[in-house]
């Protein structure tokens, strides 16, 4: 379990729980959400599947799915909102058992993307659909929110003297186009921070930094994804340029990927919801 933050606890306080972190999102939104509106925010995820220990404020659980999964459904009766990330299986059985309660269910990617319609059941249990990227709306239901990925700017910044001429690329099934893209602009590649090599997330900032460029093409089921992943924009947020899929060179971290712009937008829906 990471080290929890104080939070304050008057009862007046909306009181959210995430549930699962995907590539850190629901740490990053839990702790700028407490921070900038003194909410009462929370997230629990599974170890296992946290290769690069992205949890830095919630706690990671070493329990096995099934326990997990009912250890959520217990937490949830103390919190006004359940925040889900990705993990749609558990939001009919929350509505179930708390049917008053607001259920938001947040897909970030390959979770959803192109199989909306085989996740009727999952998603059309919840009270609102949030999506990571805008391409995600492709076959989203009516009144999908595209709420853009947060960067945790604290830890992702600008520092370190990087080495010219370089570029760092996470492996994800299109390292032919990585190497095309670094040939072309004549830069040397290095490839790591995959699932054979992960890199702890409080240490990322410093591995990137050592390079000129990111090099940010992935690719799910034989097709290149189009959007900037969290790895690109937490590259762009430390002063790299970044590489897209189509080859575009992109600097400086959007505003939309602030942290406080984020959980700005977010706080005025979980406002609608509950009100």
């Amino acid at each position: 379990m990471t080290e929890e933050l104080v939070h304050p606890s008057a009862p007046e306080q909306i009181r959210i729980l995430h549930i699962w972190n995907t590539t850190g999102s629901g740490s990053t939104i839990s702790k700028f959400m407490d921070k900038t509106y003194k909410t009462h925010s929370w997230v629990i995820t599974r170890k296992k599947p946290d290769h690069w220990n992205h949890t830095l404020f919630g706690e990671t659980s070493n329990l096995g799915a099934k326990l997990f999964t009912l250890k959520a459904l217990l937490m949830a009766r103390n919190y006004d909102i359940i925040h889900v990330h990705a993990f749609d299986k558990i939001v009919p059985y929350l509505k179930l058992i708390y049917p008053h309660k607001k259920i938001l269910l947040h897909y970030r990617g390959v979770d959803i993307r192109g199989i909306w319609d085989t996740k009727f059941k999952y998603w059309s249990k919840a009270d609102k659909i949030f999506v990571s990227t805008e391409d995600l709306l492709a076959g989203a239901p009516s009144g999908t929110v595209h709420i853009p990925r947060a960067v945790d700017t604290d830890f992702f910044h600008p520092g370190g003297t990087f080495n010219p001429g370089t570029a760092f690329s996470i492996p994800y099934m299109a390292d032919d186009l990585a190497i095309k893209y670094a040939e072309e602009n004549d830069l040397i590649l290095t490839f790591g921070g995959g699932l054979e090599s992960p890199i702890k997330y409080t240490k990322f900032n410093d591995v990137l930094s050592q390079y000129e460029y990111y090099i940010d093409v992935k690719r799910s089921k034989g097709k290149i994804l189009e959007a900037l992943s969290k790895t690109g924009l937490e590259s762009l947020a430390c002063g790299l340029k970044v590489i897209k899929w189509n080859g575009e060179i992109v600097n400086g971290l959007p505003e939309k990927n602030l942290p406080e712009r984020v959980v700005e937008k977010l706080y005025s829906i979980y406002l609608e919801v509950l009100s």
